[in-house]
């Protein structure tokens, strides 16, 4: 174990942000550089090495935390590489935006502060690519079977990568022209730098899998092409309908979602735009939203240079402690002191209150001047049981900007992709499946009623929204540029070597398997399977849900392909976080 009174002699010490004035004048990462790694093994040293370890039953993915935790503090960083790598394709990812319900599940925090297990995944992934540990894992032998990935956000990488490296033939198709799906345009440089999906994906490649983008399935290829070319498809296109607010004024210009304002802010960033169409810059902001995507805004607002905002919440302000409804081990809901907030402070519009929030806010409607444009919005109190609004409480804030930060509903399905591979909405809108993630299709039973979100009320994992759902801004184009576009797709060659080369480097699957020559023997009878992984059939959700459903539809289709269960599969459809 670690230090066995470590807990009792080292405070906790959360990884340190860069000054306010600092961060908010570029959109680089908000935490200052790598810490030092003894700091961080200090840190490591607070866990307990429970013997039943809820940080462990916390996470989805499983991760080893205990253990990562004992090298971290023992100074072997390079096998607490592996480890942590063992459980979790992408910890550099969720090191930075996971809201880490596993430190509300260490044991430490039920009378104590818990160990800052988030900032040490980060490191220690941080530290693997810094030190070159982080290698392409190519398989030993090919299976001869193809699989389709319908989407790139993390659930999509997450098992093509799985796939890949068991010896398949991936190859993932993403609507919009970059890789990474709300990762890579809903989520704001200064939370995610590009630079770490663009680094990852480089490793995807190199490993076999092949990507296509600007390839919309259901309007630029068919469903019915699409599984004329491969064995299983994999579904993990997110949830990217976002919800609507349907007040009078909605139609003004100048109210806007924000999968309208997120994506251009950072296509900004990317280079594809000198500035963006739809800017803060000068105006009165209202956030209509209280998750991860109203803090988004929020500090995406700030760095445009907004004159004030303001952010509404329907929900009553939570305490800065759990509640007694929300026990030890849940992940309650607690006020919220991200770097964003930290940063609004600077633009609060009410005098003697920094914070930015307004909670139990309920909105009445839009209004406008005589040229369409928004001008204000009026509000009143909003009773904490019925969300109601009380009588007498009216009030106008001016606004010349209102972002509705409201989450998503389920899947986006304009595309045409429900109704070509027949599948069906469960009744939380998301695509039906069955135990296996298994899709539910029109000529299956009726599909089981049950939660299709997880109730933490965040969206970090929306992350798993995977076509690029963000889209660009209305009337804006790019150019493709990581994959051949919808118009070569079957005749131009694929991004990525065209057979994976074989390394046997202790990829899954790098043992004995069937020869690439008895491919077509070994096609599955009939329809290829359809499978659903991420958002897409969770529903709105975290990234390490994405991720850990990505790995766990992988191991089903792996399972259905070759008949053996050898790959990881630690979620399964129905599981949900703790609850009380």
């Amino acid at each position: 174990m670690t230090d066995p009174t470590g807990f009792l002699s080292t405070a906790r010490r959360s990884r340190p942000r860069r000054p306010v004035p600092e961060r908010v004048a570029d959109w680089h990462e908000v935490h200052q550089g790598q810490e030092l790694l003894p700091i961080v093994g200090a840190q490591a040293g607070r866990c307990m090495d429970c013997g039943i370890p809820f940080c462990h039953n916390a996470c989805p993915l499983a991760n080893l935390i205990p253990e990562w935790n004992t090298l971290a503090y023992r100074d072997d960083w390079d096998t607490a590489v592996e480890r942590l790598h063992a459980t979790n394709n992408f910890p550099e990812f969720t090191g930075r935006l996971c809201p880490a319900p596993c430190e509300t599940g260490c044991v430490l925090a039920i009378n104590a502060d818990p160990v800052t297990i988030k900032d040490v995944e980060r490191a220690i992934a941080d530290h693997a690519w810094d030190a070159g540990l982080v290698r392409p894992l190519r398989p030993g032998k090919h299976t001869g079977f193809s699989v389709a990935v319908i989407g790139s956000g993390p659930a999509g990488l997450a098992a093509a990568q799985q796939l890949t490296r068991a010896g398949h033939d991936v190859e993932v198709l993403e609507r919009a022209d970059r890789l990474g799906g709300l990762l890579r345009y809903g989520i704001p440089e200064f939370k995610l730098e590009k630079r770490h999906i663009d680094r990852r994906i480089r490793q995807l490649r190199a490993e076999g899998t092949v990507f296509r983008t600007g390839v919309t399935v259901g309007v630029d290829v068919s469903a019915d092409e699409l599984m004329e070319r491969h064995d299983a498809v994999i579904v993990a296109t997110g949830a990217g309908a976002w919800r609507e607010l349907p007040l009078a004024g909605r139609e003004l210009a100048g109210v806007r979602q924000a999968m309208e304002y997120l994506p251009p802010a950072n296509r900004v960033q990317q280079g594809d735009l000198a500035a963006s169409p739809v800017s803060a810059r000068g105006k009165d902001v209202v956030i209509v939203g209280g998750g991860d995507t109203a803090a988004d805004c929020l500090g995406t607002v700030v760095r445009q240079g907004a004159a004030s905002v303001v952010q509404l919440d329907i929900r009553p302000r939570p305490g800065t402690r759990r509640a007694d409804d929300e026990p030890w081990p849940v992940h309650p809901r607690v006020l919220s002191t991200s770097a964003a907030y930290e940063e609004g402070r600077v633009l609060s519009r009410r005098p003697g209150a920094p914070d930015v929030r307004v909670f139990s806010a309920a909105t009445l409607r839009f209004e406008g001047d005589d040229t369409g444009h928004v001008t204000a919005l009026r509000i009143a109190d909003a009773d904490p049981g019925t969300r109601r609004p009380a009588p007498g409480t009216e009030r106008v804030l001016p606004a010349q900007l209102v972002l509705l930060a409201l989450g998503f509903t389920g899947p986006d399905t304009s595309d045409g992709l429900l109704a070509q591979l027949g599948l069906r909405l469960a009744p939380d809108g998301s695509f039906a499946r069955g135990d296996d993630y298994a899709a539910l299709t029109t000529d299956d039973a009726p599909a089981p009623s049950g939660p299709g979100e997880d109730g933490t009320g965040t969206r970090e994992g929306g992350a798993g929204s995977s076509r690029g759902g963000a889209g660009a801004p209305a009337g804006a184009t790019a150019p493709s540029t990581d994959g051949a576009g919808a118009a070569a797709y079957g005749t131009a060659p694929p991004e990525g070597p065209a057979t994976p080369p074989a390394s046997g480097t202790g990829a899954p699957g790098s043992g004995p398997g069937p020869a690439e020559d008895a491919t077509a023997e070994r096609r599955t009878a009939g329809r290829p399977a359809v499978y659903v992984a991420g958002d897409a059939g969770r529903g709105q959700s975290l990234i390490v849900w994405a991720i850990a459903e990505g790995r766990s539809a992988a191991a089903a289709v792996h399972r259905r392909l070759t008949g053996e269960p050898d790959l990881p599969a630690p979620v399964r459809p129905c599981d949900r976080p703790m609850a009380a």
